[in-house]
Formats: C-alpha cells, structure tokens, sequence
C-alpha cells in the first residue's frame, strides 16, 4: 500500500531547500514592547484547529510521516550510556519498523529524523554512530536545564560541543532577563551565545512554563529571532509545564511577525509532553496554518520528542492492519 498523500494540496510537500540563516538585527527594544497577546483570542483560535482541518486514512499516514522527519530524537537522562545513545542513533536512521515502511510503500524513502539531541558528554558518541547520515546532532547547552552557570562557561560549553560535531545547539536563556523586563540583556546573551556557535544552527529554548505572562513568551521570542537565534523552542522538557499549543501559537505569531519585518525564516521547535500522534497532527495544522508550507520541514520544524515516535509507529500500523499493537513492538533502540 503505497502513500501517495505526499502529493496532494492538503498534506505537507517534502522540502530539500535549507532556507539561509537568521542573521538577526540590530536590537529595537520598540520591535519587543509592540508584543501584545490576547490569551482569549489566542485560546479560540487553538479550540478552531481540530474542526478546521482534518487529515484521514492514506493523508493521516503521510502527515504522521512528515511528522517522524521533524522530529529531535532525544535522550537527556542522567543515567545516560553510549550504548543508550548508540541505539538511539540506530533507530533515528531507521525511525519506522522496516515492514510498516514496506507495507507504506515508503521504504525507498529511507526516511529518518530531524536530529539526534543529547548532552555535551554523548555528542562525540552520537557523531560517530550518525557517520555516512545527513542526520545532525544537537546538544544542549549553555547551563541546561536552568542557564545558571557562569557566562564564560556557558560560552566555552557551546565551543566544546560544537568542537565534538554538534551542528545545532539547544541554548537556555536567562529567565530572569524576561522576569525582569531586560530585553537588551536577553539580546545581548543571545548574540553571544550565535557568534559562539560559529556554523552551528542556535535553538534559542524560551523556557515559556517559566515566565509566567504569555506577553513574556511573544516579547522573548522577538528578542532571541532579533540576537539571530536559528529556531526558536518552548522549554526544555523539565519545566513543570512545556510544550502547550496556546504558547506555541504566541511563538509562531511572532516568527510570522519577524519574516514580515525583516524576511527571514526562523523555526520552531515544541519540546516537552508530546507523546501522542494525534497531537503532533495538531501542530502540524497549526504550522501549516500559521506560517505555510515551508514550515512543514525539519529545516523549520522540530518536535523535541522521543515516546512521540512510538506512538506515530502504533498508529502507522492500526492504519495498516486495523488493530494496535503493544508499545513494546516500537522501542526506540
């Protein structure tokens, strides 16, 4: 049973065209105090998106598709071991079971993820087992999870990761920049944090379950797209709240905005608390929606996920066979 719903108008068209870097702009705290966010309008929209657009059968099967190549792979345990990271990597390269793929018609695809996301200590293990793969590392950096260590540190961390061949970083911002109202500060970190990065791509993690107003998130996002940040990310997965459509959407408004005045793309990454397929359908939409189809790749898009690819798997096969199957017939290494 071959996917053909790649084609159509109303499922996400594979791009290969890495857009050009977010080189950011000169700071206007003018840019950061415009954001305003009506959390009532914000709510209506989000409760619009299941009845707006709905993807079934052959369409649902290539969306949760798309949905696997946008996803950051990731393990950030402290119990952590190269042979944990090592079957990680196995999996991003091959991401569905090869009878579900071959049953899709999709296994000349040779689909995999967006990246493999690991701490600074793992990352040379995860190159190495990505080796012959266009597949990235990313680490993340800069204090992870609380940004709290010395500045210094914070920098010569992001050099150290992208020495061991990480290309993308997953920084964490000073929340008490944003607390505080110190847009400038926040924008000063994170100019420094991408000139440290040199050819790395910088995810800028705004931490949102954190910073309480959701005018903070929208202003935040304006100031590290501003510093030059290459996505823009919700949390770090450890907050006592992560990654919420509503927040997302505040975020996404704001990389819309950004295109608008400058017309550079910066991407998004929801991280945190998504684990069901149905909900990666959501974002997708609100992706598709928000921004267009150029958002709907993981040069712009990125689920900060790993028990989401289990669930897309399960869902994959009920498409196929009409039954779910255990979790433990979709393990991630």
């Amino acid at each position: 049973m071959a996917i053909h719903a790649v084609g159509r108008s109303d499922a996400p068209a594979p791009s290969h065209n890495e857009p050009e870097r977010n080189p950011g702009v000169p700071f206007d705290a003018s840019w950061v105090e415009a954001v305003r966010v009506n959390r009532s309008a914000v709510e209506r929209r989000i409760d619009s998106l299941g009845g707006r657009r709905t993807v079934k059968k052959d369409w649902q099967a290539a969306w949760l598709l798309k949905a696997v190549t946008c996803m950051d792979l990731t393990t950030l345990a402290g119990d952590d071991t190269p042979g944990r990271v090592q079957r990680l990597c196995a999996k991003a390269k091959h991401p569905i079971r090869r009878d579900l793929a071959e049953a899709l018609g999709v296994a000349e695809l040779n689909l995999t993820v967006g990246a493999v996301c690991v701490y600074h200590e793992m990352v040379e293990t995860a190159v190495k087992a990505l080796e012959g793969t266009n597949i990235p590392v990313a680490a993340v950096s800069t204090g992870f999870p609380a940004g709290l260590s010395p500045f210094k540190v914070r920098l010569a961390e992001i050099g150290e990761s992208v020495a061991a061949g990480a290309r993308e970083i997953d920084i964490v911002i000073s929340r008490r920049h944003v607390l505080t109202g110190d847009w400038a500060a926040l924008y000063d970190e994170v100019k420094a944090f991408r000139e440290a990065c040199g050819p790395a791509h910088l995810k800028a993690i705004i931490a949102t379950g954190e910073l309480g107003a959701a005018d903070k998130v929208g202003k935040a996002s304006m100031a590290c797209m501003m510093a030059g940040a290459d996505f823009i990310k919700t949390s770090t997965g450890m907050e006592g709240v992560n990654a919420t459509l509503p927040v997302s959407l505040i975020m996404v408004r704001q990389i819309r905005d950004y295109l608008e005045r400058t017309g550079w793309q910066v991407g998004f990454k929801p991280a945190g608390g998504i684990r069901a397929a149905k909900t990666a359908l959501s974002y997708l939409t609100l992706m598709k929606e928000e921004l267009g189809d150029a958002w709907l790749s993981p040069h712009l898009f990125r689920f900060g996920a790993s028990a989401l690819l289990g669930d897309i798997e399960r869902q994959l096969e009920h498409f196929l066979t009409g039954r779910y199957s255990a979790a433990h017939r979709h393990p991630l290494g």
